[in-house]
């Protein structure tokens, strides 16, 4: 098998076995500033670069699929820069709106505006649901409201004409350099795009004290997910990750998920399935989802992503894997903090062939880190789970 045709296999556990459990994680954005041999500037900022980045670390640890978790830019992005000054390990770029962005050499990128220190974020009282369509927090400008791309003045028009062009130059250029590895690409939900455009603790109170419009501009958003995730398919990407990260209990309750966050995922899945049918959709949310696994299958997802253990959790892979059941595939459990980052190799293969044991013998299974790889992991502990995926095949 193609390490394309293992994935689709393992996404789609009704059509068989793969050849061997696949291997797929994804990587921080600072794992490829450190690691990529490329100027983290330009591999935040630009999408050809931003690709070789992740065909680089892709071909080095021979994973078999790709997540490209940035958009696309504008080709003439550096013509927007007034200034680069270099603060010790920092690099501060200078732009002509009055935002900066705070670029290190491990992290993420941070924009903020100059006049405050802060980044942007309305208040929950001040969105208007009906200016609302898509928030991408990762633009060339940082976040908007109402979204504009880059530097652009205007507001983008919620539709088919939101997204520019260029949003999916960076899927494109792996999917044609890489045709025979599963190239994904990622939408946040509805209830993510909520919470990073106006805050977590500010997000998380207004859907108790005002959930009529919490609702509402949900109901928007998902609009806006369903045309990404459509354009990603589009594209000829193999499948779409919804992006859930504040979805777990150690941020909301059973009952609030019930309420915010399946109701829209459900609608966005839906309506990617309905156009593509073949094409997996699967769901990331991060830390303590023991108590939430049926939620998210109701959902309509295709499988569930990182399954972080304890500490990090609260998910035993063997009690998922029975709860699932066989329609369900499932990525993730390994430790990326006390396994991948602070173990040994030896550590990595361990855990690696303990979790193909409890969860790859019957197919429906990615080998992963539970959450991100950190940027600061050593490339042989993520060198290991290839191996361990190997040698048990």
């Amino acid at each position: 098998m193609t390490s394309r045709e293992r994935m689709h296999t393992a996404m789609h556990p009704d059509e068989g076995r793969p050849d061997r459990v696949p291997v797929m994680c994804q990587l921080a954005l600072g794992h490829y500033f450190r690691h990529a041999g490329l100027d983290p500037i330009d591999v935040w900022h630009d999408s050809a670069v931003f690709a070789e980045a992740l065909l680089r670390l892709q071909r080095a640890y021979r994973f078999d699929g790709i997540l490209v978790n940035l958009p696309g830019r504008r080709g003439d992005w550096r013509r927007f820069i007034r200034s680069i000054e270099d603060r010790g390990t920092r690099r501060i770029i200078h732009w002509p709106n009055g935002r900066v962005t705070v670029a290190w050499p491990d992290e993420n990128p941070r924009v903020i505006c100059d006049a405050t220190g802060r980044g942007f974020a309305p208040a929950p009282a001040d969105v208007d649901p009906d200016k609302l369509f898509y928030v991408e927090p990762h633009d060339l400008a940082g976040l908007t409201y109402p979204t504009t791309w880059g530097f652009d003045s205007d507001p983008a028009e919620p539709g088919a004409e939101f997204f520019p062009p260029w949003h999916w130059d960076t899927l494109k250029a792996v999917r044609a350099a890489a045709p025979d590895v599963s190239v994904h690409g990622e939408v946040f939900s509805p209830f993510s795009q909520w919470i990073e455009l106006v805050g977590c603790a500010a997000g998380m109170l207004a859907i108790v004290d005002d959930r009529v419009k919490v609702h509402a501009c949900l109901a928007r958003l998902t609009a806006g997910a369903i045309a990404l995730a459509l354009g990603h398919l589009a594209a000829d990407a193999d499948a779409v990750l919804i992006s859930s990260a504040y979805a777990g209990a150690g941020l909301i309750s059973r009952e609030h998920y019930r309420q915010f966050v399946l109701p829209y995922e459900r609608a966005l899945i839906e309506a990617v399935k309905a156009s593509y049918p073949d094409r997996a959709v699967y769901t990331h949310t991060c830390g303590a989802i023991g108590d939430r696994l049926e939620l998210m299958v109701d959902t309509g997802t295709d499988g569930i992503d990182t399954l972080d253990p304890p500490p990090l959790g609260t998910v035993d892979l063997a009690d998922a894997r029975a709860r699932l059941g066989p329609r369900i595939f499932i990525k993730g459990n390994v430790d990326p903090v006390n396994t991948l980052l602070r173990g040994s190799p030896e550590d990595c293969s361990r855990d690696a062939r303990e979790r193909i044991r409890i969860a790859g013998a019957d197919g429906g299974y990615v080998l992963s880190s539970a959450c991100s790889v950190s940027p600061r992991t050593p490339r042989a502990n993520v060198e290991a789970l290839v191996r361990a995926a190997l040698e048990a095949a």
